[in-house]
């Protein structure tokens, strides 16, 4: 196990220098939307509008505020697209935090090749665990994101302290089943179980217990943060039009019940960059960075829960209809917060935030 970690180095170009591409991103995973159903999204189309943006090349070490805010703006686009975006950009920050020079390098190059990332942690009936020829795996994992899509998966191996990160091939479709997948939200993420029985992993990242060092660990969680905020301000964005369209706009209690929203967005934003940034720099003060991240994991999921009411009560029994563009991203953004743990998150920031009262200033400056 690391006992200390430098700031992430950045990599790759500046993804800032692709506003005009991500902007045509945006509209083209705005249209593609729709297509909820998970035996027909397009998801490799997706993926390489994201490729064409510059976007694959990003940890979220060059300028994580920067990284934040795209990870918004995608989710307001398209919250399923987000999802494996900011599973790509998880798995290329273990392996630039905890890799060796050589898996560095080969996973540079299937990115190169066209390779996209994941990480599937949740573990099937049968945990992933390493088998008795100490060479291949054994068990299976569910809720894995992008079957199809993603060519390399970060895989959680063991649980507990003793937890390792394999990086493993999940380009066998026989392996697959979508069909284990039965969520009313989140569809076009081709989520499902897969198989690891008998899988050699390409290479191991780190050691036991590095994948849980903070702050990047449950530090993390802004990029959940993000992906919340981004949803619910998609969902506000498409009530707007929506009323709009139907000339219902007008009313002011329709004004008062999405602006109020979007306020309560537009303070959250600077929080999910802070966060961002101090989970990601050099942090003496870890505790301090991980509550900063869970802070805005549940503001943004209280702001979501908030969108979704008011989007019901403005769109009305129109919201859903097969086919509501607002239902579909409401239920999208309700699957997705529903991350697990959020209990002990409230009590994690708790015990950082009001143990003393130079606690609480610390978590706000």
């Amino acid at each position: 196990m690391m006992d200390h970690l430098p700031p992430l180095r950045p990599i790759g170009g500046d993804i800032a220098s692709t506003t005009a591409g991500f902007d045509a991103a945006l509209r083209r995973l705005e249209q593609a939307a729709p297509a909820e159903d998970r035996d027909q999204a397009d998801i490799a189309g997706s993926v390489d509008v994201l490729r064409q943006a510059g976007l694959l090349s990003d940890d979220g070490s060059a300028d994580p505020a920067l990284t934040a805010r795209r990870l918004m703006r995608v989710a307001g686009a398209n919250l399923s697209v987000a999802r494996l975006w900011e599973g790509h950009v998880n798995a290329r920050q273990l392996v630039t935090l905890y890799a060796d020079d050589g898996l560095r390098n080969r996973v540079e190059r299937f990115v190169a090749q066209g390779g996209f990332l994941g990480v599937w942690g949740a573990d099937g009936e049968v945990p992933v665990t390493l088998d008795k020829d100490g060479r291949t795996l054994r068990g299976g994992k569910i809720f894995a994101s992008g079957l199809g899509a993603v060519s390399h998966a970060v895989v959680t191996v063991d649980s507990g302290p003793e937890v390792r990160l394999a990086l493993v091939d999940v380009t066998d479709p026989s392996r697959a089943d979508a069909g284990r997948w039965q969520m009313s939200g989140m569809r076009a993420t081709r989520s499902g179980s897969y198989d690891m029985n008998g899988i050699e992993p390409v290479g191991w990242i780190g050691g036991a217990a590095d994948y849980v060092i903070e702050p990047y660990f449950h530090g993390g969680v802004w990029r959940i943060a993000a992906l919340q905020l981004g949803g619910a301000i998609g969902l506000v964005e498409a009530a707007a039009t929506t009323l709009r369209d139907r000339g219902r706009l007008d009313a002011e209690a329709q004004k008062l019940r999405l602006t109020d929203i979007l306020i309560r967005a537009a303070a959250a934003a600077p929080l999910i960059a802070k966060a961002a940034r101090q989970a990601t720099a050099a942090c003496d003060q870890p505790d301090r960075a991980v509550a900063l991240s869970l802070s805005a994991r549940l503001l943004t999921e209280a702001i979501g829960l908030d969108a979704i009411r008011a989007v019901e009560q403005g769109v009305g029994m129109g919201h859903f209809a097969d086919g509501s563009i607002t239902g579909r991203k409401a239920r999208d953004l309700a699957v997705y917060m529903r991350q697990a743990a959020r209990d002990a998150f409230m009590m994690r920031v708790a015990d950082h935030a009001l143990q003393s009262s130079e606690s609480i200033w610390g978590l706000l400056e």
